[in-house]
């Protein structure tokens, strides 16, 4: 099937989800959970296929990110489940107006329609993506990369007979067939069967969607994560949140990629994060992390100089640029010459200096002591997401149920004319 008979068969489906009560959705949701985990098996096997033709082809960390276990399936069947807990947004009325001529208007919240989100090697997006469009009342048509395309595969079917096993059409989650870039085109220009569209990815891919989408495209994804240790830091908790911001799950959009020291505990601070980021876990038989050093921080440790786009290179692996400054308010001036808008951070015991920090830092999640690996729809309280949105209409941050609807005005009168 083609792409554009994919799209206008999740048009031609739409209006049964559109009909589907909260209690009809939860049944659904349910059932594609165990259809996961009941074909967990064939999902394993193909997987096993993605994974053995991407190996040596892909690095480590990105290997990490397509390979699936049955723990990982069963969280996944998880995930599916509890968006079953969450409130349902649509047919939520947002505000209403009473008009001193006896109309009433409605704010009302819908579902969008069809949703199509590209994303990359990462088969758990293919679930949670599945379920946050149902819940919220959206068809949506998947398009996975190459690498992931058995496994994406092979979940899509599972879920689409959970769907048909609860009464509703299958064609309400479809994966595109077709994984070469004609397809992503076709996407960014189906106007009339795209309401939405969301590219989950690296750079390259945002770009491509922005530059050359026709329909509504939100940016998601690509993050430059700061974190900056303040003068007034306690450099142990600075460290915790390093070591956790940087090597946790070095491969995901909200993993450190640059850290920025003040000059006053850079002396103090620097030889320690070598000490635990390089050296200890050179030690421990753990994947040591690169420092990529400007030149004030090489003055005080050894590692690599940076180069000309260290500070604007999202590296999902085992690298930190690094950088000195001289004020919370220079790490700011750095922070909007170079992040992506994503997740950024101070750690500080001072209260004035972190409230001008977050003032000044323009990203859709600022943390203060806190690890940026939060930003995440499940951390939020929002289940899981469709993505981080790193801009600024309509969605902002990680993506839940809310940020799949709009809305449309119902006004109620009994005669009223103008």
């Amino acid at each position: 099937m083609t792409t554009l008979d994919i799209l206008k068969e999740a048009r031609r489906a739409h209006p049964a989800l559109r009909r589907a009560d909260t209690a009809k959705k939860n049944e659904a949701l349910l059932a594609m959970a165990d259809s996961l985990w009941e074909e967990r098996g064939t999902i394993l096997a193909a997987n096993a296929l993605d994974v053995d033709a991407a190996r040596g082809h892909i690095a480590e960390v990105m290997l990490d990110r397509l390979a699936l276990t049955e723990d990982r399936i069963a969280g996944m069947a998880e995930g599916v489940r509890q968006v079953t807990a969450l409130s349902d947004p649509v047919g939520r009325t947002l505000r209403t107006v009473e008009r001193p001529n006896g109309i009433t208007i409605r704010k009302v919240s819908v579902p969008m329609g069809v949703i199509a989100i590209i994303y990359e090697s990462r088969p758990n997006v293919t679930s949670d993506a599945a379920a946050l469009a149902l819940k919220s009342g959206n068809a949506c048509v998947l398009r996975g990369g190459k690498e992931a395309f058995r496994s994406a595969n092979a979940i899509v079917e599972a879920l689409r007979r959970g769907l048909e096993r609860a009464g509703l059409p299958g064609a309400l989650v479809s994966l595109v067939q077709d994984t070469t870039r004609e397809s992503a085109r076709e996407l960014m220009t189906a106007v009339g069967l795209v309401d939405l569209l969301i590219p989950r990815g690296g750079a390259g891919l945002i770009r491509s969607c922005v530059e050359n989408a026709l329909v509504p495209c939100i940016q998601t994804g690509t993050g430059i994560c700061h974190v900056y240790v303040d003068r007034a830091a306690d450099l142990e908790m600075a460290f915790r949140i390093i070591d956790n911001a940087k090597t946790s799950r070095p491969s995901v959009c909200n993993a450190e990629e640059v850290c920025l020291v003040h000059r006053d505990v850079a002396g103090a601070f620097l030889p320690m994060l070598q000490k635990r980021l390089v050296d200890g876990r050179a030690a421990a038989g753990l994947q040591p992390v690169e420092l990529r050093l400007d030149p004030r921080a090489a003055v005080i440790i050894d590692g690599t100089p940076a180069g000309e786009r260290d500070f604007d290179t999202e590296f999902l692996d085992y690298i930190l640029a690094v950088g000195v400054v001289d004020s919370a308010r220079a790490a700011a001036e750095h922070i909007s010459a170079h992040s992506t808008g994503h997740s950024d951070c101070i750690v500080t015991a001072d209260r004035e200096t972190a409230e001008e920090f977050i003032a000044l830092v323009d990203s859709a999640a600022v943390y203060w002591n806190v690890s940026t690996r939060f930003t995440d729809g499940g951390e939020f309280g929002l289940g899981c997401e469709m993505g981080i949105s790193t801009q600024k209409l309509h969605a902002r941050g990680p993506m839940g149920l809310e940020e799949l609807c709009s809305y449309k005005y119902v006004i109620t009168g009994d005669g009223q004319v103008r």
